[in-house]
This record gives C-alpha cells, structure tokens and sequence, in this order.
C-alpha cells in the first residue's frame, strides 16, 4: 500500500503537483481531432492537467491549444468568432493566432501599439493518430513529437473510444494494466472458449483459456514497464502456458494485448485530479480493424446513445451505471453493458481519488504494485533533477508491443518474438 503522501505525489496533477509538471514534459493528448474537424468551426473546450484551454481549427487548417481566457478582460474565448484565421473575443473584440500572438485589437487605437506587445498563452500543436497533441512544458525541455507505439504510421487505422470519467488517471492506469480482472469484470464480453488463441467476434473477444487466477510476472524498463499475466490454457496445458503480456508506457498510456484481428491501447489524459478524459483505442490493419463508429457500438460507448456530445457517461452511480439485474440472472456477469462501462463503474465507486492506504493487495495485483512503485519512484527522481521518465533516451523503443500467444513452458515470455498484429 501507499502512504497518504505517496498517494498524492502519484495522483495530483494540477498546478505546481510534481507529477503534473512530469507530465507536462511529455505531449498530451488535449482531444480528438474530429471534434475540431471544421476550419472556422466552433471552438472547443478542453481542461488539460487542471489548465482550462481553448481548441480552435482556423480557416486553414491549422489547430490552436490556447488558455480559454482572454488576455485583455479574461472572458472565455470558447465564444469567440473563429474567422479570418483568428480567434476573436467577442467582449472587446481582440483577436489571437494559434500561435497566441495578438494581431488585433479593435478597443484600441492603433496609435498605442499596445497590439504588438500582448502575446496570448498558447501551446505548440501536432495533429496524429485522431488526436491533437499539444506540448504543455517549458518550452526549454520540448522535444519533437513522436508517434506513439499505436499509431506508428500514417497508414494505420486508428480508432478511438473516449469517455470523461469523473476518478483520478491513477485508478483508470491501473485499471487498463491489471489483466486478472478480466476473467471476471469483462467474463461475459472476454469469453473463455476452444480456440488456439485471441479472437474477436462482432459480439466478443475469445480467449483459449478458464484460468481466472493468472501467475504474474514483471520487467521494469526505462520507460515502464512489461508484464505477463500466465494461465493454464485449455489446450496443452501439460506443456503449454497462455500469455497476455501488457506493456505500460510511462506516464499515462498501456498497449493492452491483442485479438486475431486488431491491436487494443489505452491512453489517458488527466483533465484534473478529479477527471480524466480515457481514451481506448483500436489500431492496425484498416481491412480489420473496426472503423471508429464500428468499435464505439462494440464498446457500448457511441456518441448519443452512451455519452452526450462531450463525451460525459449516460451511466452513472445515481442511474447504478444502468445495471441490469435481470441480466445478471440470465447468466451476464456485471449486468453491464460494455467493457469500458464495467471498468468506469469500478474507477468511480473508488472515490474521486481511490485512497491506496486502506488496500490489501494479492500475488495477483503485482503489476499494480509495480505501477505505483515505479511511478512514485520516477516523480521523486524528477523533483531531483532527474530527466522524466519515458523521455529522451527513456523513450519506448520502436517496434515494441503487447501481445498475446499459447507459448511453450520452456519458452520465455520476456524473450518470444512478438509483432503488433497486421
């Protein structure tokens, strides 16, 4: 378990909180790309690391990450005109670049020159993977962006569910990385089944395997860490182990084992200490690879149906996540439809911010105890002056990946030869 201290160090983010400015050194994810899709659209809210910004696409395509609130008299630019290649405050009528610079100034007369010497905060930008990105640290520390493990190139589909889930990013990261909880929270939608490995079906994910007490075993990294949850698999099990091997990518993201069909990642974007905006993705082969309103429907996670237009839950704990007692009767495990949505009524019945002081952790929560040792670890080093951890020469190395595989006993999992599924 975590002290009180240890438990703030790894879970606060906003302002000054080590762990945010950690992050800050490492591009975020600020939103999706299609809710900014239109040049001269409406501009957007996001909230990044306890930050209220602004996200705008001008009238030529270029995307601005900016503070939301003017500099002039602070009122929200979330109002403002998006024309002529500028975000105009509708109070005064000043009007930024995405870049922040000042460019006009209608409440003044041009005799002030007063338009030359206002720069608006504003933060670079790189658009990839159905994401913008955008650079939050000093600028002194940015490195170049890079794209993540599950977006490697331009021609990979790239599928994204998001959900703002009102718990900390801690207890969601732990969540995506925890494999033993599957054969039991996701049982009904992750079903044991006769097969040589992971399928996906329009309706399920199999697995070749009724082990719900998986052995786990760790390798630390410079920029996370690898893990193998082992379980007996239905065939061969005299000679053969079923490994799902998850990789955490320091600070906030999880390549999470395959199916036969597609990759599966997570990444999550801490909105605040309270909030995060989770992210769970399909990427690889276009020819099979769900297309993203494909694998919303198969995640119970649609835009309308499951979350409103900000991508806030319909399920929540004062509807009981929509539970479904008849189900569960029937034979459903949770009663709740999704995967994520089983996940999310986990997180957010642990509070806003789970208090680790009072956990009794097991053999198989070793990767949880990883995660928070590292974590904590890597923020402490970094209040020394220490370089951020997946970072520079900690970054993931190219070509790295989660999988899953019936593998030989005498076969080490740390050494199989694994590629992400094409």
């Amino acid at each position: 378990m975590l002290s009180t201290e240890e438990n703030d160090l790894l879970c606060r983010v906003e302002g000054t909180a080590p762990m945010g400015q950690l992050m800050r050194r490492h591009w975020q994810a600020v939103c999706l790309t299609e809710e900014v899709n239109e040049p001269d659209g409406k501009p957007i809210r996001a909230r990044v690391l306890g930050e209220d910004l602004v996200v705008f696409r001008n009238t030529e395509g270029q995307v601005g990450v900016m503070d939301e609130f003017c500099p002039h008299r602070r009122a929200s630019l979330v109002y403002g005109r998006n024309e002529n290649c500028g975000l105009r405050c509708l109070y005064h009528g000043w009007k930024m670049d995405v870049e922040g610079h000042v460019v006009e100034m209608n409440s003044e007369p041009v005799a002030s020159g007063l338009v030359g010497k206002v720069n608006h905060k504003a933060y670079p930008v790189k658009e990839w993977g159905g994401f913008v990105w955008a650079y939050m640290g000093p600028r002194e520390t940015m490195t170049e962006f890079e794209p993540p493990a599950w977006a490697p190139t331009e021609a990979v589909r790239v599928s994204i569910a998001k959900i703002i889930i009102p718990c900390n990013w801690a207890q969601i990261l732990e969540g995506q990385i925890d494999s033993a909880h599957s054969s039991s929270l996701h049982s009904s939608d992750m079903v044991p089944a006769r097969v040589d490995g992971a399928k996906a079906t329009d309706t399920n994910w199999l697995r070749p395997s009724t082990d719900k007490a998986p052995r786990m075993q760790t390798q630390r990294e410079s920029y996370g860490f690898r893990y193998a949850a082992i379980r007996r698999p239905i065939h061969q099990a005299a000679t053969h182990e079923y490994v799902r091997s998850t990789v955490f990518v320091a600070p906030a993201s999880a390549l999470i084992p395959p199916n036969d069909l597609y990759n599966v990642a997570n990444i999550n974007t801490a909105i605040d200490d309270t909030h995060t905006a989770f992210h769970f993705i399909a990427w690889g082969n276009p020819s099979t690879t769900p297309d993203t309103q494909t694998w919303r429907k198969f995640l119970s996670a649609q835009v309308g149906e499951d979350v409103d237009a900000q991508f806030n839950p319909l399920r929540t704990v004062a509807n009981d996540f929509l539970q479904d007692r008849q189900s569960m009767k029937d034979g459903n495990f949770t009663g709740i439809t999704g995967i994520p949505n089983q996940d999310m009524a986990m997180w957010i019945t642990m509070g806003p911010i789970a208090d680790r002081t009072h956990d009794r952790l097991g053999a198989s929560d070793l990767a949880i105890v990883e995660f928070r040792r590292q974590m904590v670890d890597a923020v402490q080093s970094f209040m020394k002056g220490a370089e951020p951890i997946g970072v520079g020469s900690h970054r993931i190395p190219r070509g790295l990946c989660s999988y899953q595989a019936v593998i030989p006993k005498e076969v080490d999992w740390r050494a199989y030869p694994a590629n992400p599924v094409a």
